[in-house]
């Protein structure tokens, strides 16, 4: 390669830095950094969606995405925070202007704990609260989704809802034989007889399979116990029921897991008749723009496509050991 071509070269990357650059200090130039960092502790800030006459209100929280308690740094520009979820639901229990709750559920389930986390803070609030705390499902509330939504006052899902998949999975992969294919050797040293359980490296021993099937099946037994006690059904009929399958909210409507069907804005209706609310106002959480969520979004504008790949890879970092999940995946 000749000067011109390397002086051509040098000043093609120098562009890129300087457009790179360009880029970062316009969006800091432009932030209003007294909101953002105002409301980084601010787990949310509501958003009127139907104006009302009346003293009270209704809050909408909506769960989006695969329900997991991850952090991606500047690089996650995902839908779902776990944390401050839990921390919404408690603020729309603890305002004394809140009359009712609906949680918009759409997600296919996901962490065993965080599912039960959440189950926990809608039974907590409506205990100390008193306040009803209504379900309107989206396109999927599966599994996790299903978990979450049962101990509430009413369920309400849309005929084409995908819901039900009421069990556990775990699983993990085995590439032994293409590592023999592929001449690689595995060496591992341990402490005990199980503690490589589940290693992509070898087989899995009858002992080992039924060890992890007495996990399951004891997580599998609170998911029915959490069904038995929310819809009120029997645990014969809740263990018919849930083989795993999902159901289409028509069928759910039909076999009892769910309680009528609609969209949101049905279900805002439902509640206010049901519960005597005169006219309220109809307010949607929505998560604050603090720090975190400021910097994503500068990354992610900067570097699009890129920023997507290195959150997937960062998601796929944390969630490579094998879990039992409330997770629907088609």
């Amino acid at each position: 390669m000749n000067t011109k071509r390397w002086i051509a070269l040098a000043i093609a990357a120098g562009l890129l830095v300087f457009s790179v650059i360009w880029q970062a200090a316009a969006s800091f130039m432009t932030a209003d950094f007294e909101e953002i960092f105002s409301m980084n502790d601010t787990p949310f800030e509501e958003k009127v969606i139907e104006e009302g006459g009346g003293a009270g209100k209704i809050a909408v929280i909506n769960l989006n995405g695969v329900i997991q308690d991850t952090t991606g740094g500047a690089f996650n520009t995902s839908g779902y925070n776990h944390d401050k979820f839990l921390e919404m639901i408690e603020a729309a229990g603890e305002d004394a202007m809140t009359d009712g709750i609906i949680l918009r559920v759409n997600t296919p389930g996901g962490g065993v704990v965080e599912s039960a986390e959440i189950h926990d803070k809608i039974v907590e609030v409506q205990e100390e609260s008193g306040k009803p705390v209504y379900i309107s499902m989206g396109n999927t509330a599966a599994s996790g989704g299903y978990y979450i939504s049962a101990p509430a006052d009413k369920i309400v899902a849309h005929p084409a809802t995908l819901t039900g998949s009421i069990g556990v999975i775990m699983q993990s992969i085995n590439i032994s034989d293409l590592a023999d294919d592929l001449g690689i050797d595995f060496n591992t040293i341990k402490s005990g007889e199980y503690k490589d359980i589940m290693s992509a490296s070898r087989d899995m021993t009858e002992e080992e399979r039924d060890i992890l099937q007495t996990i399951i099946d004891d997580m599998y037994g609170d998911f029915v116990q959490v069904i038995v006690e929310g819809r009120e059904m029997s645990e014969e009929r809740v263990r018919e029921l849930g083989d795993g399958r999902v159901y289409t909210g028509s069928q759910a409507k039909e076999l009892g897991l769910v309680d009528d069907l609609g969209s949101l804005t049905d279900t805002i209706d439902m509640m206010k008749e049901e519960q005597g609310l005169e006219d309220p106002q109809v307010v949607e959480y929505q998560p604050g723009l603090g720090i975190d969520q400021f910097l994503g979004g500068t990354v992610k504008s900067m570097f699009g496509e890129e920023a997507e790949l290195h959150g997937m890879l960062e998601l796929l970092r944390q969630t490579n050991a094998p879990r039992a999940m409330y997770l629907y995946s088609e």
